[in-house]
C-alpha cells in the first residue's frame, strides 16, 4: 500500500502543472468570450450589483428591466445595454482575465510574474465570490418551493461559488512560481 501513495505522491509536479493549465485554459475561454454581448448579458447583474465593479456601468440600477435571457436576442434590450456601457464593461473584465491567464504562462521563463499572476487571480476569486453578498440572483428565488434564498444556489450562484477551486489553484500556482523564483535566484547568486 505504501507503494500506491509513493506513486501518488510522485505526481506532485505534474498535478501543480495540470492546475496551472487549468487555470490558464478557463482565464483565456471565458475571457475571451466577454467580448461576445450573450456573455456580457450574463454578468449584467454581478457587475450592476456590485459595490466594486457597478462603476463600469452606467445607470446600473436599470439594468432589470433590460435582462436578456441566455440565448435570446431582444434587440432592444441589446441597445440599451450598448448605450448603458454593458459591453464595454465586458470587454474590460473580458482583457483583464485574459491578462491574468498570460501572466501564468510565464511560468517557464519568468516564475515571479506567474507567481504576481497567482496572486492576482487570487484576488480576482475573492471578487467574484463577493458576488454571493451582492447578487440576489446567486440565490434561488421565493416563486412558491419551500427550498429557496440562502442556501440554495441558483445556476448563477452555482457558477459563482466554483470561484473557491480557483481560488486555491491560483494560490498553489503562486506558491509553486515562487519556489522556483527563489530557487533561480538562490542558485544564480
Amino acid at each position: 500500500m505504501s507503494s500506491v501513495f509513493r506513486c501518488m505522491a510522485q505526481t506532485e509536479s505534474f498535478a501543480v502543472s495540470l492546475t496551472r493549465l487549468g487555470l490558464i485554459v478557463v482565464l483565456l475561454w471565458i475571457g475571451g468570450l466577454k467580448v461576445a454581448p450573450y456573455e456580457a448579458d450574463g454578468i449584467v447583474p454581478f457587475v450592476a450589483e456590485s459595490p466594486f465593479m457597478s462603476f463600469l456601468m452606467n445607470n446600473p440600477a436599470d439594468y432589470r428591466a433590460h435582462m436578456n435571457p441566455e440565448g435570446k436576442l431582444v434587440p432592444e434590450n441589446r441597445q440599451w445595454h450598448q448605450e448603458h456601457g454593458t459591453y464595454t464593461a465586458s470587454h474590460i473584465i473580458g482583457a483583464i482575465i485574459v491578462s491574468l491567464g498570460i501572466l501564468l504562462c510565464f511560468q517557464p521563463w519568468l516564475p515571479q510574474v506567474a507567481a504576481i499572476g497567482g496572486l492576482l487571480v487570487f484576488g480576482m476569486s475573492l471578487v467574484t465570490l463577493s458576488f454571493l453578498i451582492t447578487t440576489p440572483q446567486v440565490w434561488v428565488p421565493n416563486l412558491g418551493d419551500a427550498e429557496h434564498g440562502f442556501p440554495y444556489l441558483s445556476g448563477r450562484g452555482r457558477l459563482v461559488i466554483k470561484d473557491v477551486i480557483m481560488m486555491g489553484a491560483a494560490l498553489v500556482c503562486m506558491a509553486d512560481s515562487a519556489k522556483k523564483y527563489l530557487r533561480r535566484r538562490t542558485a544564480a547568486a
